[in-house]
């Protein structure tokens, strides 16, 4: 390693060349990612879905499943008793159905301390019914859950999950061949109730100490293998959407997934994913346009990080599970008895498994139900894209080390007679330019660095630390302080948090320019930790949650690779304007008021901007609190990451070499035209 930095080694032909070209070679990288990851939603670029665990044994059975009646009986019963309970969920009724079921029945009692504003509480309850295995000892488990909603939420009804539910546990509580023990699990408050029982099922707490306090769980069944989550709307749809998506972007055995859609295909019950069929068109761009806009729904999805179903929590605890939501549209011939079929082939499949879920994928692009992009065929694209971050820092680091004086002599052998007699008339021009004409070309040619420039690192390291102490106030005890301080002036806690997080970003933003910069070799060196870390940074997301990493990637890294100084006062605005519309909070704001017209394009103009106004205020507060609750690093990664490394960034567009500087580097330059 020290070959390459030592500067007494010199510099070979290769790093010189890299130092010449990089800018071309970044705009290749840049472009050949993004066309490259474009690209992955041809046919020709991913595979077919398929199952890599047999043990599963998927359709293998005959179906017995008839119970439908009761499912319709159910159903009206508990529209019945939803009536008197408008706001709460009937635990009375659940339980009484699942004793007269034969299952062991419990209710678990859970308390969320708000964490923003006055702190207030609010208490909820599960309701879970277990079936044990009559072929087993309650070593393994698989879960059924709905999440109850009641007449007043703002979401769509679940009592047809729930009327399924409960005929399908009357079905299973029959049969003799299960191995693993069956959990029937009705959660109140959407995800709320869904967190609670996974924490206290596995003693754990995933969030913030003291927010959500789990309560006891008086029984338990084995360790849980998989998970379904129904969200059926009516008793009669129409077709089957398959979620997938969870927290922080993680996502289920591929094999989990094909099982659910064998088995919808099998009963000739129309499936979908993100909304969309699987559809193979005979036009070939036509068809690439389908399923990169199919694949495109999944990433921004899972770049959120937000799971989109009571699903998405149990992957924590090493769970494969989906959510299977119903959909009615005009003709809607689905009826109880089919979607009961669909649970028993699942849970009969599920019921042959040996072991947990370990082949196939757990990280993976769908471009359609049936086509997927697996980790080693995304990996190149983000690759190429942080490629673009590595390949300038290592030229800029390069331009630091770099001496031209022991290479004069060698060069200038090379040279014939009538070139060295033009460089020799070059230098006499050169020593007779004015201060101004010196800045106008060291400008130009910037990698001509004084060796007296000294470098700062103390300067350096004071911006690093402070910028990055900031990001960790930010994100563990700002929003504390500020919704506090907002409600005692008499203002909510979302006003509260768009406010104070508006005057940090703005702080950050106006103080810049009263900063000092030492000099320009600093400023180097600064921006060569500044892509080191952002790339570094979208290479561990990527690891994780792909289709952040390459948002995120996608839209810094072309601005990253024209930071630099420059004479033109336009480019200097132009790329000042560019890191200020780069800043996240500022980037939030532009994308959800962007996003708010596009979905309300005819309402009027104002009644739009208030309605923007309020989306962002609101998903500000969710993400927050989604960080505190349920563990979602959205909120962290910004704060401790993306805002440091933005800021250095924006330091770095407002350098200029002084005067100081200028004079140094005429210094050194005539300095050398006397020693040639």
């Amino acid at each position: 390693m020290g070959l390459l930095t030592d500067p007494s080694a010199g510099q070979s032909a290769i790093v010189k060349l890299l130092t010449k070209i990089y800018p071309a070679l970044c705009v290749m990288l840049y472009i050949g990612g993004v066309i490259y990851f474009g690209c992955l939603a041809h046919r020709k670029f991913n595979g077919g879905t398929y199952f890599s665990e047999n043990a599963l044994l998927p359709g293998l059975v005959k179906s017995e499943f008839h119970d439908d009646s009761f499912a319709v009986q159910y159903h009206r019963e508990l529209l019945d008793e939803m009536e008197t309970h408008q706001n709460s969920i009937p635990y009375s009724w659940l339980l009484a159905k699942f004793r007269q079921l034969g299952l062991d029945a419990y209710t678990q009692n859970f308390t969320l301390n708000y964490p923003l504003g006055n702190q207030q509480s609010f208490s909820g309850k599960n309701v879970y019914g277990i079936l044990r295995a009559p072929r087993a000892g309650s070593t393994e488990a698989l879960v059924l859950s709905v999440p109850y909603r009641p007449p007043t939420s703002v979401h769509e009804t679940t009592a047809a999950s729930i009327s399924i539910m409960m005929a399908f546990a009357r079905f299973a509580n029959r049969e003799k061949y299960w191995a693993k023990d069956i959990i029937f699990l009705v959660t109140e408050h959407e995800q709320l109730g869904m967190q609670a029982w996974l924490e206290a099922y596995h003693g754990v707490s995933c969030g913030k100490e003291g927010v959500l306090i789990a309560g006891d769980m008086k029984g338990r069944a084995g360790a849980i293998q998989a998970a379904i989550n129904l969200e059926f709307h009516a008793p009669q749809i129409s077709r089957i959407d398959i979620k997938i998506e969870g927290l922080n972007g993680q996502l289920p055995n591929l094999d989990l997934f094909n099982l659910a859609s064998k088995m919808c295909w099998r009963e000739g019950v129309p499936y979908t994913f993100k909304g969309r069929s699987s559809q193979h068109l005979s036009n070939e761009f036509n068809d690439w346009s389908y399923a990169f806009h199919t694949m495109m729904l999944m990433a921004s999805t899972q770049a959120t990080g937000i799971p989109n179903g009571n699903h998405g929590l149990y992957y924590r605890f090493g769970i494969q599970a989906l959510t299977l939501e119903g959909f009615v549209n005009k003709r809607a011939d689905v009826k109880f008895v089919r979607m009961g079929r669909i649970i028993e082939h699942i849970f009969r499949s599920l019921n042959n498994l040996l072991e947990r879920f370990h082949q196939s994928f757990f990280f993976y692009l769908l471009s359609s139900s049936d086509r997927y992009i697996s980790i080693g065929l995304y990996m190149p694209a983000i690759g190429a894209l942080v490629a673009v971050l590595f390949v300038k820092a290592h030229a800029k680091w390069s331009q630091l080390n770099k001496d031209d004086d022991k290479n004069t002599d060698s060069e200038d052998t090379k040279l014939t007679e009538e070139q060295l007699a033009f460089k020799r008339e070059s230098k006499v021009k050169l020593s007779q330019l004015s201060i101004q004409e010196w800045e106008d070309k060291l400008l130009k040619d910037i990698p001509n660095i004084p060796e007296d420039s000294k470098m700062h690192f103390g300067h350096i390291a004071l911006i690093v630390v402070t910028i990055h102490g900031l990001g960790f106030f930010l994100k563990d005890l700002f929003p504390y302080y500020v919704t506090k301080l907002g409600i005692d002036g008499g203002y909510s806690t979302e006003l509260s948090i768009y406010v104070g997080f508006a005057f940090i970003s703005f702080l950050t933003i106006f103080i810049s320019p009263f900063l000092n910069r030492p000099n320009y070799r600093c400023m180097i060196m600064l921006e060569i930790i500044a892509l080191i870390e952002l790339g570094t940074i979208f290479l561990c997301i990527a690891m994780y949650n792909i289709s952040l990493a390459m948002f995120c990637a996608v839209l810094y890294v072309p601005f990253t690779v024209i930071m630099f100084p420059g004479r033109c006062k336009y480019f200097r605005w132009t790329q000042k304007c560019l890191w200020f519309m780069l800043h996240p909070f500022v980037l939030v704001n532009i994308i959800v008021t962007a996003y708010t017209f596009l979905m309300f394009p005819g309402d009027d103009f104002k009644e739009n901007l208030t309605r923007a106004f309020a989306a962002i205020q609101h998903a500000m507060v969710y993400s927050i609190v989604d960080c505190i609750i349920y563990g979602n690093w959205l909120f962290s990664v910004i704060c401790v990451t993306i805002v440091p490394t933005w800021f250095m960034f924006w330091h770095l567009s407002f350098f200029r070499p002084t005067k100081e500087d200028v004079l140094s580097l005429v210094q050194s330059e005539k300095n050398k035209l006397k020693k040639e």
